[in-house]
C-alpha cells in the first residue's frame, strides 16, 4: 500500500493533516492484495482478466425462429424477467456494413437486405445451472426492422404521417418502471440524410437508402418504446428528436416519470423530460441543460418567446430540438452518450465520449447532482466524476452499468480507424473497465475485458442476480476493405460476426458482492 493510498484510507489525503512519521514508517512495505488487471492489447480476440470467463449467446445471423434471424451490429441490451429462470432480452441492431451484407454496390436489392439487418431483436432466454441460452422458436422471438410500421405517439402528424416506416440506428436505450424497452435512434442521417427546417439537405446519406425510398428523415431520431411480449412499438415524439444515445428513466419525488437523454454529436446537448404522468412518457415538458447556470431550461414554446418567434408550434420544436436548444442557451457538450443513476448517491452520470474538434481526445464522465436529490428539480450542480487519459488508462467512455455495490462498469469507444494511433497509442483495443467503489481496492480501475480488432463493447446489462453480465461485441473488423482483406476474423474465423456474449466467473462475483 502506497503512502497516498494509506492517507486516503485514513481520510487525510486532502486535508493537509500532519501524520506521525512513525505511523507511516512501514506503510510502503505493507503487502497489497492482488488486483487482477489486463494490459492493453491489439490482438484480434476477446481477452478476459483472470477470474472471468465468457460464452457467446448469439451471433449475427443466428436463427431466432423459422423466419427471423439475429440482426447486425447488436448494441443496447435490456433484460425483462419472466421468471427466476427465464427472461426476454431486447437487443438493438444499430447499423450495417455493406461489405459484410451483400457488397457496397447501391441497388434496391442490397438496400432491402440492409434494411432487414437493423432495428432490434426480442429473444427469450432460459437459465439452467446458472447458464443462459436462447429459447429457439419461442413465440416471443421476433424482429423489428426498418420495414416495421410504427406509430407516432403524438397528437399531430409528423411530416404528414401518423406512422413511421421502421426503426434504425438504435444505440443505447432504457427500461421503464412499467416494464417496456426504450430504443434510441441515433445516427439516422447515415441512412436517410438530414435536412433543416427549410428542406435544405445538410447531411448526405452515406448508405444512400434515400435513392430508393422517399422517406422523410424526420421520421427518425426518436426514442422508441417497445412492449416486450408483443413487440408493439411507438415513437415518443415527446422526448424530442436528435441523435439519441440513451433514455434513462427514473421517478421524481412527486412520482412523475423523468427521462434523461443525450445527443451523441459534438457540441450537442443533454436533455431531461418530466412527464405529466406516473406511468407514461407520451406527454410532459422537455428541458435542456445549461451547465453554466446549473439550470434545466424549458423547451416549451409557451415558455420561451424566442421559440414562439421561430417555430410555428410545439411539434416543430420537437422535430428540430437541436436548433431550439441552441436558441435558449443550452450548453454544448462533448458527445453526451450513456446515462446511469448512481445507486450510492442518486447522482446522474453522463459519459462525454470525446470532442476531437476541441482537442478533447479522451472524454470524461460527468456527474449531475440534482437539487434536493430530486430528478424533478430544475436546478443542479455538476463536476467531473472520472476523466479519461493516460493517468486513468482509458479513453472515450461510452456505455455504463452499476452493480449493487456501486461499482461502475463502463466501456470505451475509440473509433476503429484511430485505435492504437496518435493520441490513442498505448490504450490498445476498446475495453470494458470497472471503477471499484467498494472493497479493498476502492478507487482503482480494472481493465476487465478487451474487445477484438476494431470492435467496441456496448450494452452492458446484468442479470437480476448479478451472476451474468451480458455484453455486445459490436462491429469487429469494421475497417475491412473487402471479404478478401478482413481486419478481424472474430469469433469463428472468416467473416467477423457481431455477437452478444455473457461474462461470468469468480471475479465477477467478488466485485459485485464487494469482496474484492
Amino acid at each position: 500500500m502506497k503512502r497516498r493510498d494509506f492517507l486516503q484510507f485514513l481520510g487525510l489525503a486532502s486535508v493537509g493533516t500532519q501524520v506521525s512519521t512513525q505511523l507511516l514508517a512501514g506503510v510502503d512495505k505493507l503487502p497489497t492484495p492482488h488486483l487482477p488487471n489486463l494490459a492493453p492489447s491489439l490482438d484480434d480476440k476477446l481477452s478476459l482478466v483472470e477470474g472471468l470467463n465468457s460464452e457467446i449467446l448469439l451471433r449475427w445471423g443466428d436463427a431466432l425462429n423459422s423466419v427471423d434471424k439475429f440482426g447486425f451490429n447488436n448494441d443496447f441490451i435490456a433484460f425483462h424477467p419472466l421468471s427466476e429462470s427465464s427472461a426476454l432480452l431486447w437487443v438493438n441492431h444499430e447499423s450495417v456494413n455493406p461489405v459484410f451484407i451483400k457488397g457496397t454496390q447501391r441497388t434496391k436489392e442490397n438496400v432491402d437486405l440492409e434494411r432487414m439487418e437493423v432495428g432490434g431483436s426480442i429473444i427469450e432466454i432460459k437459465k439452467e445451472k446458472n447458464r443462459w441460452s436462447l429459447v429457439k422458436n419461442s413465440p416471443y422471438n421476433r424482429r423489428l426492422t426498418s420495414f416495421t410500421e410504427i406509430p407516432f405517439a403524438w397528437p399531430e402528424k409528423i411530416m404528414g404521417s401518423n406512422t413511421a416506416i421502421g426503426t434504425l440506428a438504435g444505440c443505447a436505450g432504457g427500461y421503464t418502471p412499467w416494464g417496456t424497452f426504450l430504443s434510441c435512434e441515433e445516427n439516422y442521417d447515415m441512412f436517410w440524410g438530414e435536412r433543416d427546417r427549410t428542406g435544405k439537405v445538410i447531411t448526405q446519406s452515406w448508405l444512400r437508402w434515400n435513392e430508393f425510398y422517399k422517406i422523410p428523415p424526420e421520421h427518425y431520431g426518436w426514442v422508441v418504446e417497445i412492449e416486450p411480449k408483443t413487440g408493439k412499438a411507438k415513437k415518443l415524439v415527446s422526448l424530442g428528436r436528435c441523435a439519441h444515445e440513451c433514455a434513462a428513466v427514473t421517478k421524481a419525488k412527486s412520482g412523475k416519470i423523468v427521462a434523461y437523454t443525450g445527443d451523441d454529436t459534438i457540441n450537442q446537448h443533454f436533455y431531461k423530460f418530466i412527464s405529466d404522468s406516473e406511468s407514461s412518457l407520451e406527454s410532459g415538458k422537455l428541458y435542456v441543460a445549461s451547465l453554466e447556470k446549473g439550470e434545466w431550461i424549458s423547451l416549451n414554446i409557451e415558455d420561451q418567446p424566442i421559440l414562439k418567434k421561430n417555430f410555428k408550434n410545439q411539434t416543430e420544436v420537437q422535430i428540430w430540438m437541436r436548433e431550439a436548444a441552441k436558441m435558449v442557451g443550452a450548453t454544448p457538450l462533448d458527445r453526451p452518450e450513456d446515462i446511469e443513476f448512481d445507486p450510492l448517491t442518486g447522482n446522474v452520470l453522463v459519459t462525454l465520449t470525446n470532442n476531437k474538434v476541441n482537442k478533447n481526445f479522451y472524454g470524461s464522465i460527468l456527474k449531475i447532482s440534482e437539487k434536493d436529490n430530486d430528478p424533478g428539480s430544475l436546478k443542479f450542480t455538476h463536476e467531473t466524476f472520472l476523466a479519461g487519459g493516460k493517468n486513468t488508462g482509458f479513453a472515450c467512455p461510452d456505455n455504463m452499468v452499476f452493480d449493487p455495490k456501486g461499482n461502475l462498469w463502463f466501456t470505451t469507444d475509440v473509433a476503429g480507424d484511430a485505435i492504437g494511433q496518435g493520441p490513442y497509442e498505448g490504450f490498445g483495443n476498446n475495453a470494458l473497465y470497472v471503477f471499484l467503489r467498494s472493497g479493498t481496492h476502492k478507487g482503482k480501475i480494472i481493465r476487465a475485458a478487451i474487445a477484438p480488432k476494431e470492435a467496441e463493447f456496448t450494452g452492458p446489462c446484468f442479470s437480476p442476480d448479478y451472476k451474468t453480465l451480458f455484453l455486445s461485441v459490436q462491429h469487429p473488423g469494421e475497417e475491412s476493405p473487402s471479404l478478401q482483406e478482413l481486419t478481424s476474423q472474430w469469433p469463428d474465423g472468416g467473416i467477423p460476426k457481431p455477437s452478444v456474449v455473457m461474462l461470468q466467473g469468480p471475479l465477477l462475483d467478488k466485485i459485485t458482492s464487494g469482496n474484492l
